[in-house]
């Protein structure tokens, strides 16, 4: 059977850039036929729509990870090259906003993605020389971080402690304190594995703060996949740059 499905896949990607599912196994799909796919390409299963990466190429078939439910994937199913690589929509549209792993709006407002700029997920962070200088601090409302160790804008801090020890709430104070700013400090949370409640009672918090306007969440939540989760980072820094 699998034999058949190989030998029929490589007839129709030579023509149609198609391939065929051989196995699906945990959030991973092993795909036959796609002649010429490159690493960390975009594809469509064809039968429920939902979207994979490609993230390992072998001699005689592809493995795809996949963004979304791997129950819909089926074995047999078509998949189809789309020639792109992993794009978010960028922009002001976004504040105020929660999206998920990949950019997709993931609260109960439009988002007019098809009219957003559009930026790659994956690329070469600038240089040391390129980037501009750390001049001026970044005020957290926490007085004793900012007498002890301020934290200058633009650069990169570790928040690390132990469970319920309060890292979210350094991280949320430090949002809500920008809003003292005449022109507030744009800022971008990222929610990984945590529960959606979780994640709507910081949305939440924000809007009653007054924080929303100027935040973005991207959200990728322990029931979604582990690719989704992977991305997550990535999509919230092509965001934030």
């Amino acid at each position: 059977m699998i034999g058949q499905v190989v030998l029929n896949s490589n007839i129709m990607s030579v023509n149609l850039g198609l391939g065929v599912v051989l196995v699906v196994q945990d959030g991973v799909a092993k795909v036959s036929g796609l002649i010429g796919v490159r690493s960390g390409e975009l594809v469509k299963f064809k039968k429920c729509g939902v979207d994979g990466i490609v993230i390992g190429l072998l001699k005689d078939s592809v493995s795809v990870t996949i963004l979304g439910s791997d129950r819909e994937v089926q074995q047999g199913e078509l998949v189809e090259r789309l020639y792109e690589v992993v794009k978010v929509p960028v922009g002001y549209e976004l504040l105020g906003r929660v999206v998920d792993g990949i950019g997709n709006q993931a609260d109960n407002k439009e988002l007019p993605i098809e009219l957003m700029e559009k930026a790659l997920v994956e690329v070469k962070a600038p240089g040391v020389i390129t980037r501009q200088p750390v001049r001026e601090p970044l005020a957290t409302g926490i007085l004793a971080l900012d007498s002890i160790v301020p934290v200058g804008r633009g650069q990169r801090q570790l928040i690390i402690g132990d469970r319920q020890t309060g890292k979210t709430v350094v991280a949320l104070d430090t949002i809500i304190n920008q809003r003292t700013n005449q022109r507030p400090v744009i800022c971008v949370y990222v929610a990984i594995g945590q529960k959606r409640s979780t994640v709507s009672q910081i949305a939440a918090r924000l809007k009653q703060e007054g924080a929303a306007p100027y935040t973005i969440i991207v959200a990728a939540t322990a029931s979604e996949s582990a690719a989704l989760q992977y991305l997550a980072p990535y999509t919230a820094t092509a965001i934030a740059e």
